[in-house]
């Protein structure tokens, strides 16, 4: 195997921009990320359809500007099945072959157990297998010429590969009851038919080998990939632990506290970063997922230090 073979595989995660000056800054961004080789880079969508229309311009952007594969997040979150089914032959018709499909987040004040906000499509796995149907329906089969008989048509029925990317909990989703409930669910959503999973963000790498082994003595058998987020200023600690539900990592919120200088506290969340990246690598992850916050720099700092990025050629 060529070290060029041996580097770990890697992805990034962005979201679509607020303003036209934001959005100029993404693009730079793209650019740049894609120039690394990541294996796709993924697109957030809002819930509601509050951010369809850009998301689907940084897909296209994606799409006709690098060689990248663009993945397009889709959620349950207030749609009916034909809504749901529009927006994901608009997603496929503008050449977008890969999704990740999530059940999305309740609104903020929504009553505990009240499910309402989510409209006819009550879990990833239904979502799955929307998407499966609607790409079965877009395109039911490929004619192909045959040798020698030009006014004939051979029918083939297997059709474009589509992937479908779900999330997975290491440390149990929110309204989880128990681990086994959060790999029955796994296993569901790799029922349904997805081919792929990416973690929420978790701080210790046992939190996610461990898992990994019980989604394996489980039955799930599809690459899961660590997603993992460079925390970079206590303000961030404190938000992504808001958001997400996470315990607390008391070490490294220590350390981002007592650190006065933005650029240090910058550098110990790319230092904690890379010995996660390194660590499940070494445990056997297919490869990292990479929350990029729509910057470039930290996250190929992240990639740098786990061996991840081609070595520049030395000077003759």
């Amino acid at each position: 195997m060529s070290a060029c073979n041996a580097r770990p595989a890697f992805s990034f995660e962005v979201y679509p921009p607020k303003s036209v000056a934001a959005a100029a800054a993404l693009t730079r961004t793209i650019d740049h990320l894609a120039a690394a080789g990541p294996e796709f880079i993924s697109v957030t969508y809002g819930a509601n359809g509050s951010s369809r229309d850009s998301s689907l311009d940084v897909l296209r952007y994606i799409k006709d500007h690098t060689t990248v594969d663009a993945m397009a997040h889709l959620t349950c979150v207030g749609s009916s099945h034909a809504e749901a089914s529009r927006l994901i032959r608009q997603f496929l018709d503008a050449g977008i072959r890969s999704f990740l499909a999530i059940r999305g987040d309740a609104p903020q004040g929504a009553i505990e157990g009240d499910t309402s906000f989510l409209g006819d499509l009550h879990s990833a796995g239904e979502l799955v297998q929307l998407i499966h149907r609607v790409q079965t329906e877009r395109v039911p089969y490929i004619e192909t010429v045959i040798p020698g008989l030009p006014a004939a048509r051979g029918v083939k029925t297997e059709r474009s590969k589509v992937r479908i990317g779900v999330a997975a909990f290491p440390n149990g989703h929110p309204n989880s009851r128990s681990v086994t409930q959060d790999i029955d669910t796994l296993l569901a959503k790799q029922a349904a038919g997805a081919n792929l999973a990416i973690t929420q963000l978790f701080f210790h790498a046992d939190d996610y080998l461990s898992f990994i082994q019980r989604a394996r003595s489980a039955g799930v058998f599809f690459p899961i990939l660590p997603g993992i987020m460079p925390v970079t200023s206590p303000n961030r600690l404190r938000r992504i632990l808001q958001l997400s539900g996470e315990k607390l990592p008391a070490a490294l919120s220590i350390e981002l506290e007592v650190e006065p200088t933005e650029e240090g506290q910058r550098q110990i969340g790319i230092d904690h970063a890379v010995r996660l990246g390194q660590d499940v690598l070494a445990g056997g992850a297919p490869g990292l997922h990479l929350y990029a916050f729509n910057q470039h720099e930290t996250v190929l700092s992240v990639l740098e230090g786990c061996g991840a990025l081609p070595v520049p050629a030395a000077m003759p």
